[in-house]
């Protein structure tokens, strides 16, 4: 990012946060902007508008919302009750019966029944738990599944010490509420936990905070392009001074933009392209990612009001759970992270891996944040070797059928 980009980002926070700020003006750029720094999408962006009509741009989104399979998986739902009273939807894929509908579906594991493992999923940032919907339609009817929506995040309630007490989001919150599923969804019987970014971080606040569970009952654990601290070091692929620049501004304006969380939608839905394509830049590293599944993140982050996006953004940077990893030692765990990934680079999974010398660890080449979506077949596949070393299916059994998020066809 230029200086003069940095400038105009630092313009727009200074009439976002004023007090007589013509809010109609600022929020139009800044609501879309908002956790990233637009300039890196911008040009793209630019190019773009000069060869494609907004109507052809628009009919095109309606197309791929209207076509795409992508989150449309549902399980039996449930509610568990966090200890604020938030209410937190998730929902449960049994296992499928031998002699059941197995014909219908391809088996990941053979035909023998797995042991009686749950593995539980949780899902990242401004995300639902749609975000697995790969690795839900390879393991559906195979192992027991847990799906849950963090607080304010997709079906989940908003959190109510938020709403009732202003009282600010902090991932040991997210620890209890994960609590609260497992106990709802899964209290007996082995677990398997799987964390994405944020859901990541939920499932180490957990440990630290319940390790007789970690102890007890989980088997084996993967962590997904997350972190275990010191993400206010990271620099989002930007240079130096246009980091610190954000750094200095982004609470500011996140704060400001949450209290004007009505005209900031509608700033986000007039600038959707630029939007798009600031997704697109901090989701994905590939160049081949089938638009259908990168409109599909694209919904899952606009569906995530303004207002949650400032509540929980201060967590992260106090995040630190270091100490809280030797809790998963002594049994299998999977440490995985794309290459390319701007918002919690590869470093910070080899840093994890570096304290659980027994762990696999997984840099995948060519991906981004998302690479659950962007290289499912990866992530996937490491995920039955870890359910197949942590005893949760058979041994020796072969994976496919887990689809694809790629354009390019296999050779």
């Amino acid at each position: 990012m230029s200086e003069s980009s940095a400038e105009a980002v630092m313009a727009v926070a200074s009439a976002a946060t004023g007090a007589t700020g013509n809010w109609r003006r600022a929020t139009g750029i800044a609501g879309a902007a908002i956790g990233v720094v637009a300039a890196g999408a911008a040009a793209g962006v630019a190019i773009e508008r000069m060869t494609v009509g907004r109507g052809m741009r628009k009919k095109a989104r309606l197309a791929l919302d209207s076509a795409g399979p992508y989150g449309a998986l549902r399980g039996t739902p449930g509610k568990a009750y966090a200890d604020d009273g938030t209410e937190l939807y998730y929902e449960v894929d049994d296992v499928e019966p031998e002699g059941g509908s197995a014909p219908r579906r391809r088996r990941l594991f053979g035909r023998k029944a797995p042991l009686p493992v749950t593995v539980v999923f949780s899902h990242g940032y401004c995300l639902s738990q749609d975000s697995w919907h790969f690795q839900r339609a390879a393991l559906r009817g195979v192992v027991r599944t847990v799906y849950w929506d963090q607080r304010s995040h997709g079906r989940s309630g908003r959190g109510a010490r938020q709403v009732r007490d202003g009282v600010p989001v902090d991932i040991e919150q997210l620890g209890r509420d994960l609590k609260a599923v497992v106990d709802a969804a899964a209290p007996d019987g082995p677990l398997v936990l799987v964390g994405h970014s944020m859901g990541g971080m939920t499932v180490m606040a957990l440990a630290d905070q319940y390790p007789e569970l970690i102890r007890d009952r989980v088997v084996a654990t993967a962590f997904v392009g997350t972190s275990s601290g010191r993400l206010g070091e990271v620099n989002f692929g930007l240079p130096v001074a246009g980091v610190n620049a954000v750094r200095r501004i982004l609470p500011g304006v996140l704060k400001a933009l949450g209290q004007q969380a009505a005209l900031v939608e509608k700033g986000r839905q007039a600038t959707a392209d630029l939007f798009a394509g600031i997704i697109k830049r901090y989701s994905f590293a590939s160049r081949d990612v089938d638009p259908a599944v990168a409109r599909f993140a694209e919904r899952m982050i606009e569906g995530t009001p303004i207002d949650v996006v400032a509540e929980f953004y201060p967590a992260f940077t106090d995040h630190d759970k270091t100490e809280a990893l030797a809790h998963f030692k002594g049994f299998p765990v999977l440490v995985l992270a794309g290459i390319g990934d701007l918002v919690t680079p590869s470093e910070h999974s080899e840093a994890i891996a570096g304290l659980l010398p027994d762990a696999e660890l997984v840099l995948v080449p060519d991906a981004g944040h998302l690479v659950m979506l962007e290289h499912p077949e990866v992530v996937t596949d490491r995920l039955a070797d870890l359910l197949t070393r942590a005893g949760a299916v058979p041994a020796g059994a072969t994976v496919g059928g887990y689809g694809t998020s790629s354009t390019a066809q296999p050779g």
